[in-house]
């Protein structure tokens, strides 16, 4: 059997998988359903646009993972996965997008046959891929296994990064470096914006020093003038206009692995209110960045951060950071800490975040944001983009 290209060592997946096992015994948890794509590649390895369709890996408390999906992606996790095939277990297309017949019908079947037809079994039940319709199916085909939640099981084992992550987060960096240099060089007025976009997926996927680029979690976020007052727009066929600002809210990928960074630009004299916004906000940053080390906590970094900026006269309603690694679509988040007042988690050294300290006004958006690793001697910025609104006139 041909040995499939891993993205990491072995020694490194079994490490994951018994500090995973280690969490399952702590919440009293024979079996686990893992159905977040990220976890199951953090776990498995597992590499594949397949989210679309119900599959999963189940983690019991001994012997290898299990990957079950769709019959035609198994054949992907024999080319991804860390398994022996006979620990890779597809289903009949019949069984897809079928209202008749769920796929967790047959999940359920095998769960039966690995003997955990009465067993502790865990499931990630408010994730983006595992579905109601899915937890009933289980529920009503194994009446005789407790059911409990486990979200967020996997991805709290995957907060402290290891040495290897963390040269792809580099990687990563590298790129997303290139893509707002690609912005800086091309943002002017009159250059449509989807035109704009394309250049920056290039720059992307085309990658930096070497190493490609992957496809993103988030797609660009680029909105323009009252359109910035809003966090989550994207592109359209509008040119860049004079005397309008446009965030570009992106990531750098490599093999998975994200490294978003925002930064604003404006076309013109940009008005009094968005310069003092500048200002309060790097200031802000700063205050953060002080806080950023270990044995603080996630909420030391917010509070001095919104201190700051409340001092200036701004205020920040939302989070301003969230921890980033490995991921999938349709969120490049962890979905665990958060930077904001109550968020007790102690900083440790190999922790990754996005300092996401964003500004949406009423007449703009501004957003000046850094990747953040945790390190024993402090922060590390992981961009050398510059920090600064980029004023074209």
């Amino acid at each position: 059997m041909q040995e499939p290209p891993l993205h990491f060592t072995r020694a490194e997946y079994e490490q994951r998988v018994a500090k995973t096992r280690t969490a399952m015994a702590a919440a009293q948890t024979d079996v686990l359903i893992v159905t977040d794509p990220s976890n199951m590649a953090w776990l498995t390895g597992y590499d594949g646009w397949s989210f679309y369709t119900h599959q999963c890996v189940v983690l019991g408390m001994e012997g290898e993972p299990v990957w079950w999906g769709r019959g035609m992606d198994a054949l992907g996790a024999k080319r991804t996965v860390t398994m022996s095939h006979q620990n890779i277990v597809g289903y009949d297309d019949i069984y897809v997008q079928n209202p008749q017949q769920h796929p967790m019908l047959e999940l359920a079947r095998l769960l039966m046959e690995r003997g955990h037809g009465k067993s502790n079994i865990g499931v990630e039940l408010d994730n983006y891929y595992y579905s109601a319709a899915a937890h009933q199916t289980l529920l009503s085909r194994l009446p005789n296994a407790n059911f409990s939640d486990q979200t967020g099981l996997v991805n709290w084992q995957r907060a402290v990064k290891s040495d290897a992550e963390i040269i792809y987060i580099r990687r990563a960096a590298r790129i997303v470096e290139k893509m707002h240099q690609l912005i800086r060089e091309r943002a002017r007025p009159g250059v449509k914006k989807h035109e704009l976009i394309a250049d920056i997926y290039h720059t992307a996927i085309s990658g930096a020093d070497g190493h490609w680029g992957d496809y993103p979690a988030i797609v660009p976020m680029a909105p323009s003038g009252l359109d910035a007052t809003a966090p989550h727009l994207t592109w359209d066929d509008q040119p860049l206009k004079n005397n309008e600002g446009t965030f570009f809210e992106i990531a750098g990928v490599h093999r998975r692995y994200h490294c978003p960074q925002s930064r604003t630009v404006y076309l013109g004299q940009p008005p009094e209110k968005i310069i003092n916004a500048e200002k309060a906000v790097l200031d802000a940053v700063d205050a953060g960045l002080e806080q950023a080390v270990p044995g603080n906590r996630c909420e030391d970094i917010a509070n001095a951060f919104n201190s700051t900026l409340n001092k200036a006269g701004f205020e920040k309603d939302s989070r301003c950071g969230y921890s980033i690694g490995l991921s999938y679509p349709p969120d490049w988040g962890e979905r665990t800490m958060s930077f904001r007042d109550g968020d007790r988690t102690e900083l440790q050294p190999g922790m990754v975040f996005h300092f996401m300290p964003a500004l949406w006004l009423s007449d703009g958006g501004l957003e000046i944001t850094e990747p953040l690793l945790i390190t024993e001697s402090g922060p590390e910025c992981l961009c050398d983009t510059p920090r600064q609104l980029f004023i074209v006139d």
